[in-house]
Protein backbone atom coordinates (compact mmCIF):
# COMPACT_ATOMS: atom_id res chain seq x y z
CA UNK A 1 0.00 0.00 0.00
CA UNK A 2 1.47 3.54 -1.34
CA UNK A 3 2.11 6.00 1.84
CA UNK A 4 0.21 9.09 1.35
CA UNK A 5 1.93 12.27 0.23
CA UNK A 6 1.15 15.73 0.70
CA UNK A 7 2.03 19.13 -1.31
CA UNK A 8 3.95 21.48 0.99
CA UNK A 9 5.71 24.84 -0.19
CA UNK A 10 8.85 26.23 1.35
CA UNK A 11 10.50 29.21 0.08
CA UNK A 12 8.12 29.66 -3.24
CA UNK A 13 9.00 26.31 -4.00
CA UNK A 14 6.58 22.79 -3.86
CA UNK A 15 7.34 19.23 -2.60
CA UNK A 16 6.33 16.46 -0.66
CA UNK A 17 5.40 15.67 3.49
CA UNK A 18 4.11 12.04 4.43
CA UNK A 19 1.32 11.94 6.74
CA UNK A 20 3.82 12.48 10.26
CA UNK A 21 5.04 16.10 8.78
CA UNK A 22 8.26 14.43 7.37
CA UNK A 23 9.67 16.14 4.47
CA UNK A 24 9.86 13.02 1.50
CA UNK A 25 10.62 14.61 -1.68
CA UNK A 26 12.35 18.34 -0.74
CA UNK A 27 10.64 21.52 -2.28
CA UNK A 28 12.43 22.61 -5.28
CA UNK A 29 9.67 22.71 -8.00
CA UNK A 30 8.06 25.54 -9.25
CA UNK A 31 4.96 23.50 -8.98
CA UNK A 32 3.60 20.30 -8.44
CA UNK A 33 0.81 18.06 -8.90
CA UNK A 34 -1.09 15.59 -6.49
CA UNK A 35 0.14 11.91 -6.75
CA UNK A 36 -2.16 9.42 -8.80
CA UNK A 37 -1.47 5.58 -8.82
CA UNK A 38 2.05 6.20 -7.64
CA UNK A 39 3.09 9.75 -10.02
CA UNK A 40 2.53 13.18 -9.75
CA UNK A 41 3.91 15.81 -12.35
CA UNK A 42 6.62 18.04 -11.29
CA UNK A 43 6.96 21.46 -13.44
CA UNK A 44 10.45 21.71 -14.84
CA UNK A 45 11.75 24.61 -17.08
CA UNK A 46 7.92 25.44 -17.99
CA UNK A 47 7.51 21.46 -18.68
CA UNK A 48 5.59 18.97 -16.59
CA UNK A 49 7.84 16.12 -15.64
CA UNK A 50 6.41 12.88 -14.06
CA UNK A 51 7.67 11.92 -10.73
CA UNK A 52 7.41 8.54 -8.70
CA UNK A 53 6.87 8.99 -5.00
CA UNK A 54 11.02 8.58 -4.33
CA UNK A 55 11.11 12.11 -6.39
CA UNK A 56 12.72 10.25 -9.52
CA UNK A 57 11.90 12.34 -12.38
CA UNK A 58 11.26 10.30 -15.32
CA UNK A 59 13.50 12.47 -17.80
CA UNK A 60 13.97 9.90 -20.33
CA UNK A 61 12.63 12.79 -22.73
CA UNK A 62 10.61 16.30 -21.99
CA UNK A 63 7.19 15.88 -23.68
CA UNK A 64 4.71 18.91 -23.70
CA UNK A 65 1.91 17.58 -21.98
CA UNK A 66 1.69 14.25 -19.42
CA UNK A 67 -1.41 12.67 -18.79
CA UNK A 68 -2.00 10.49 -15.42
CA UNK A 69 -0.41 6.67 -15.30
CA UNK A 70 -3.73 4.44 -16.03
CA UNK A 71 -2.77 0.63 -16.42
CA UNK A 72 0.75 1.41 -16.16
CA UNK A 73 1.19 3.60 -19.07
CA UNK A 74 0.58 7.74 -19.18
CA UNK A 75 0.06 9.95 -22.26
CA UNK A 76 2.44 12.03 -23.69
CA UNK A 77 2.38 14.79 -25.99
CA UNK A 78 5.41 15.60 -28.82
CA UNK A 79 4.75 18.95 -30.32
CA UNK A 80 1.41 18.00 -32.04
CA UNK A 81 1.54 14.23 -31.37
CA UNK A 82 0.71 11.59 -28.97
CA UNK A 83 1.86 8.71 -27.70
CA UNK A 84 2.41 6.59 -24.74
CA UNK A 85 4.94 5.93 -21.76
CA UNK A 86 5.71 3.84 -19.07
CA UNK A 87 6.14 4.21 -15.78
CA UNK A 88 9.74 4.20 -16.44
CA UNK A 89 9.63 6.69 -19.06
CA UNK A 90 10.39 4.52 -22.04
CA UNK A 91 8.33 5.75 -24.79
CA UNK A 92 6.52 2.46 -25.38
CA UNK A 93 3.71 3.17 -28.04
CA UNK A 94 5.41 5.90 -30.61
CA UNK A 95 3.95 9.13 -30.76
CA UNK A 96 2.10 9.39 -33.91
CA UNK A 97 -1.67 9.98 -33.13
CA UNK A 98 -3.48 13.27 -33.63
CA UNK A 99 -5.04 12.82 -30.04
CA UNK A 100 -5.26 9.79 -27.26
CA UNK A 101 -7.45 8.88 -24.40
CA UNK A 102 -6.21 7.57 -21.02
CA UNK A 103 -5.74 3.28 -21.24
CA UNK A 104 -9.00 1.80 -19.27
CA UNK A 105 -9.18 -2.03 -19.51
CA UNK A 106 -6.69 -2.56 -21.40
CA UNK A 107 -7.73 -0.24 -24.46
CA UNK A 108 -6.80 3.49 -25.17
CA UNK A 109 -9.01 5.55 -27.86
CA UNK A 110 -6.65 7.27 -29.97
CA UNK A 111 -7.12 9.77 -33.56
CA UNK A 112 -5.35 8.40 -36.44
CA UNK A 113 -5.94 9.77 -39.78
CA UNK A 114 -9.08 11.39 -39.00
CA UNK A 115 -10.51 8.64 -37.26
CA UNK A 116 -10.84 7.13 -33.77
CA UNK A 117 -9.64 3.53 -32.84
CA UNK A 118 -8.41 1.54 -30.00
CA UNK A 119 -5.15 0.70 -28.82
CA UNK A 120 -4.23 -2.20 -26.72
CA UNK A 121 -0.89 -2.18 -24.73
CA UNK A 122 1.87 -3.33 -27.18
CA UNK A 123 0.35 -0.03 -29.52
CA UNK A 124 -1.45 -2.29 -31.62
CA UNK A 125 -5.45 -1.28 -32.99
CA UNK A 126 -7.79 -4.00 -30.98
CA UNK A 127 -10.29 -1.84 -33.13
CA UNK A 128 -9.24 -0.19 -36.14
CA UNK A 129 -9.99 3.24 -36.45
CA UNK A 130 -13.44 3.41 -37.72
CA UNK A 131 -15.21 5.53 -35.43
CA UNK A 132 -15.91 9.77 -35.41
CA UNK A 133 -15.28 9.83 -31.39
CA UNK A 134 -14.64 7.38 -28.64
CA UNK A 135 -14.41 7.29 -24.55
CA UNK A 136 -12.67 4.66 -21.91
CA UNK A 137 -13.99 1.44 -21.39
CA UNK A 138 -16.11 1.25 -18.26
CA UNK A 139 -17.63 -2.14 -17.39
CA UNK A 140 -16.79 -3.84 -20.91
CA UNK A 141 -18.70 -0.65 -22.72
CA UNK A 142 -17.50 2.30 -24.16
CA UNK A 143 -18.95 5.33 -25.66
CA UNK A 144 -18.34 5.45 -29.66
CA UNK A 145 -19.15 7.93 -32.47
CA UNK A 146 -20.84 6.89 -35.72
CA UNK A 147 -22.71 8.89 -38.59
CA UNK A 148 -22.89 12.07 -36.64
CA UNK A 149 -24.59 10.19 -33.24
CA UNK A 150 -22.79 8.61 -30.45
CA UNK A 151 -24.01 5.52 -28.76
CA UNK A 152 -21.49 2.82 -26.75
CA UNK A 153 -19.61 -0.13 -27.98
CA UNK A 154 -18.63 -3.62 -26.47
CA UNK A 155 -14.56 -4.64 -26.90
CA UNK A 156 -15.21 -6.24 -29.94
CA UNK A 157 -16.22 -2.74 -31.47
CA UNK A 158 -19.82 -3.45 -31.98
CA UNK A 159 -22.38 -1.12 -31.34
CA UNK A 160 -23.90 -2.53 -28.21
CA UNK A 161 -26.29 0.63 -28.28
CA UNK A 162 -27.20 2.26 -30.69
CA UNK A 163 -25.51 5.86 -31.78
CA UNK A 164 -28.58 8.01 -31.22
CA UNK A 165 -27.73 10.77 -29.20
CA UNK A 166 -25.20 14.04 -29.90
CA UNK A 167 -22.95 12.54 -27.29
CA UNK A 168 -22.22 10.25 -24.75
CA UNK A 169 -19.74 10.14 -22.10
CA UNK A 170 -18.13 6.68 -20.57
CA UNK A 171 -19.93 4.63 -17.86
CA UNK A 172 -19.83 5.13 -13.95
CA UNK A 173 -21.48 2.42 -12.57
CA UNK A 174 -24.51 1.18 -14.29
CA UNK A 175 -25.35 5.08 -15.94
CA UNK A 176 -23.71 7.44 -18.25
CA UNK A 177 -24.36 10.59 -19.07
CA UNK A 178 -25.93 11.40 -23.12
CA UNK A 179 -26.43 14.82 -24.39
CA UNK A 180 -29.13 15.87 -26.95
CA UNK A 181 -29.93 19.36 -27.88
CA UNK A 182 -27.70 20.91 -25.65
CA UNK A 183 -29.04 19.41 -22.36
CA UNK A 184 -27.74 15.49 -20.51
CA UNK A 185 -29.82 13.06 -19.24
CA UNK A 186 -28.70 9.51 -18.25
CA UNK A 187 -29.00 6.08 -19.29
CA UNK A 188 -28.41 2.70 -18.39
CA UNK A 189 -26.49 -0.83 -19.72
CA UNK A 190 -29.15 -1.67 -21.66
CA UNK A 191 -29.86 1.40 -23.51
CA UNK A 192 -32.86 2.58 -21.66
CA UNK A 193 -32.71 6.50 -20.86
CA UNK A 194 -33.36 6.30 -17.19
CA UNK A 195 -33.43 10.18 -17.05
CA UNK A 196 -34.18 11.95 -20.59
CA UNK A 197 -31.81 14.96 -21.32
CA UNK A 198 -32.86 17.80 -19.33
CA UNK A 199 -30.29 19.09 -17.43
CA UNK A 200 -28.45 22.44 -18.29
CA UNK A 201 -24.41 22.67 -18.17
CA UNK A 202 -22.94 25.50 -16.02
CA UNK A 203 -19.19 26.68 -16.51
CA UNK A 204 -17.01 25.62 -13.64
CA UNK A 205 -19.10 22.52 -11.87
CA UNK A 206 -18.94 18.99 -12.71
CA UNK A 207 -21.81 17.42 -14.56
CA UNK A 208 -22.68 13.68 -14.17
CA UNK A 209 -19.81 13.60 -12.36
CA UNK A 210 -20.78 10.83 -9.74
CA UNK A 211 -19.55 11.44 -5.65
CA UNK A 212 -20.78 9.46 -3.41
CA UNK A 213 -23.65 8.33 -5.71
CA UNK A 214 -24.82 10.76 -6.37
CA UNK A 215 -24.32 13.82 -9.32
CA UNK A 216 -25.20 17.46 -9.21
CA UNK A 217 -27.86 18.33 -11.85
CA UNK A 218 -28.98 22.13 -12.88
CA UNK A 219 -32.73 22.92 -14.36
CA UNK A 220 -34.17 26.41 -14.67
CA UNK A 221 -31.69 27.71 -12.62
CA UNK A 222 -32.02 25.71 -9.36
CA UNK A 223 -29.41 22.73 -8.30
CA UNK A 224 -30.55 19.14 -7.32
CA UNK A 225 -29.07 15.64 -7.81
CA UNK A 226 -29.37 12.46 -9.55
CA UNK A 227 -28.27 8.97 -8.36
CA UNK A 228 -26.46 6.02 -9.98
CA UNK A 229 -29.59 4.30 -10.13
CA UNK A 230 -30.92 6.96 -12.66
CA UNK A 231 -33.33 8.27 -10.66
CA UNK A 232 -33.87 12.32 -10.50
CA UNK A 233 -32.99 11.44 -6.21
CA UNK A 234 -33.35 15.34 -5.61
CA UNK A 235 -35.78 17.41 -7.35
CA UNK A 236 -33.86 21.01 -8.62
CA UNK A 237 -34.68 23.57 -5.89
CA UNK A 238 -31.23 24.91 -4.39
CA UNK A 239 -29.72 28.31 -5.69
CA UNK A 240 -26.29 26.57 -5.38
CA UNK A 241 -25.25 23.15 -4.21
CA UNK A 242 -22.04 21.14 -4.07
CA UNK A 243 -20.68 17.18 -4.12
CA UNK A 244 -21.44 14.73 -1.85
CA UNK A 245 -19.64 13.70 1.05
CA UNK A 246 -20.11 10.84 3.62
CA UNK A 247 -24.17 10.91 2.60
CA UNK A 248 -24.01 15.21 3.14
CA UNK A 249 -24.44 17.60 0.35
CA UNK A 250 -23.97 21.71 1.24
CA UNK A 251 -26.54 23.90 -0.32
CA UNK A 252 -27.55 27.59 -0.63
CA UNK A 253 -30.54 28.52 0.62
CA UNK A 254 -31.58 32.42 0.71
CA UNK A 255 -27.70 32.89 0.96
CA UNK A 256 -26.94 31.12 3.93
CA UNK A 257 -24.98 27.36 3.08
CA UNK A 258 -26.19 24.29 5.03
CA UNK A 259 -26.08 20.56 4.26
CA UNK A 260 -29.06 18.15 3.45
CA UNK A 261 -29.05 14.35 3.12
CA UNK A 262 -29.25 11.60 0.50
CA UNK A 263 -33.36 12.10 0.49
CA UNK A 264 -33.00 16.30 -0.19
CA UNK A 265 -34.01 16.80 3.54
CA UNK A 266 -32.10 19.46 5.53
CA UNK A 267 -29.69 17.58 8.03
CA UNK A 268 -27.94 20.91 9.13
CA UNK A 269 -29.28 24.25 8.54
CA UNK A 270 -28.13 26.59 6.99
CA UNK A 271 -26.24 29.32 8.75
CA UNK A 272 -22.68 29.58 7.50
CA UNK A 273 -21.37 32.17 5.06
CA UNK A 274 -19.61 29.24 2.58
CA UNK A 275 -18.89 25.33 2.82
CA UNK A 276 -17.02 22.42 1.87
CA UNK A 277 -17.53 18.60 1.06
CA UNK A 278 -17.46 16.17 3.93
CA UNK A 279 -14.69 13.74 4.05
CA UNK A 280 -13.29 11.97 7.51
CA UNK A 281 -16.13 13.29 9.42
CA UNK A 282 -15.51 16.89 8.96
CA UNK A 283 -16.36 19.45 6.84
CA UNK A 284 -14.81 23.22 6.24
CA UNK A 285 -17.21 26.27 6.90
CA UNK A 286 -16.81 29.66 7.24
CA UNK A 287 -18.37 31.54 9.94
CA UNK A 288 -17.36 35.21 10.63
CA UNK A 289 -14.78 35.56 7.65
CA UNK A 290 -13.03 32.28 8.98
CA UNK A 291 -12.57 28.99 8.14
CA UNK A 292 -13.12 25.79 10.67
CA UNK A 293 -14.47 22.60 10.45
CA UNK A 294 -17.63 21.02 11.53
CA UNK A 295 -18.99 17.50 12.14
CA UNK A 296 -21.65 15.80 10.56
CA UNK A 297 -23.89 17.18 13.37
CA UNK A 298 -23.39 20.58 12.44
CA UNK A 299 -20.83 21.01 15.39
CA UNK A 300 -17.45 23.20 15.26
CA UNK A 301 -15.25 20.15 16.05
CA UNK A 302 -11.99 22.71 14.60
CA UNK A 303 -12.58 26.50 15.58
CA UNK A 304 -12.76 29.02 12.67
CA UNK A 305 -9.78 30.68 12.94
CA UNK A 306 -8.41 29.82 9.29
CA UNK A 307 -8.19 32.36 6.47
CA UNK A 308 -8.79 29.05 3.90
CA UNK A 309 -9.14 25.59 4.52
CA UNK A 310 -8.86 22.48 2.47
CA UNK A 311 -11.06 19.24 2.98
CA UNK A 312 -10.37 16.58 4.19
CA UNK A 313 -7.61 13.58 3.07
CA UNK A 314 -5.68 10.50 4.45
CA UNK A 315 -6.02 12.38 8.27
CA UNK A 316 -4.94 15.56 7.23
CA UNK A 317 -6.63 19.06 5.87
CA UNK A 318 -3.99 21.79 4.14
CA UNK A 319 -5.00 25.35 5.79
CA UNK A 320 -3.88 28.67 5.63
CA UNK A 321 -2.95 30.52 8.87
CA UNK A 322 -1.24 34.37 8.85
CA UNK A 323 -0.12 33.90 4.99
CA UNK A 324 1.72 30.30 5.58
CA UNK A 325 0.35 26.95 4.97
CA UNK A 326 0.04 24.23 7.25
CA UNK A 327 -1.50 20.98 7.65
CA UNK A 328 -3.56 19.89 10.74
CA UNK A 329 -5.16 16.46 12.04
CA UNK A 330 -8.68 15.98 12.58
CA UNK A 331 -8.18 17.22 16.50
CA UNK A 332 -6.89 20.45 14.91
CA UNK A 333 -2.75 19.38 15.67
CA UNK A 334 -0.45 21.29 13.05
CA UNK A 335 1.57 18.35 12.09
CA UNK A 336 3.37 20.85 9.30
CA UNK A 337 3.60 25.08 9.09
CA UNK A 338 5.46 26.29 6.38
CA UNK A 339 8.27 28.53 7.02
CA UNK A 340 7.83 32.31 6.94
CA UNK A 341 10.66 33.99 4.75
CA UNK A 342 10.80 37.85 3.34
Amino acid sequence: MRQALFKIRRHGFYGFMNASGEVVIEPQYLDVGDFHNGFARARLNDQWVPMDALGRLLLKRVYRTVGPFEDGLARVQVVQSWGFIDERGDECIAARFESAGDFSEGLAAVQFNGKTGYLDRTGQFALTPAFTSGGAFHGGLAPAGAGGQSGFIGADGAFVIDPVWDECRSFDGQVAVVLRAGRWGLVDRSGRECVPPQFEFVPGHSHGEFFDGMALAFREGKYGFVNQEGEIAVEPMFDLAGDYGEGLALVEINGAYGYIDKAGKLAIMPKFEDAGVFADGLAQVRSNGRWGYIDTEGKFAIPAAYESATPFRDGLARTVLEGRWQYIDRFGGVIWREESYP
